[in-house]
């Protein structure tokens, strides 16, 4: 018995990726079943308005590292050319 070796290689691709487009379109609609549902129990409502954040010290400290780190790595780059 003998056996067509490119045509079993064509049924195998095929059969693959038919399982994978399949696989791919139940996705799909899983993702969309999954959005109504959440969309449903968790609606866009209104967003909590931003506060305006405190300045304490640690953070005006924070401010000041920051600047320092970054006038030190300007001059570091200044002194290389």
């Amino acid at each position: 018995m003998e056996t067509n070796l490119v045509a079993e290689a064509i049924k195998f691709m095929v059969l693959g990726m038919g399982i994978v487009f399949l696989f791919l379109i139940i996705m799909v609609y899983a993702l969309k079943l999954q959005a109504k549902i959440i969309g449903k129990y968790f609606p866009q409502g209104e967003t909590p308005t931003p506060t305006k954040p405190r300045t304490t010290e640690a953070s005006k400290d924070k401010t000041a590292k920051i600047a320092a780190i970054v006038a030190a790595v300007q001059h570091h780059k200044n002194l290389k050319g």
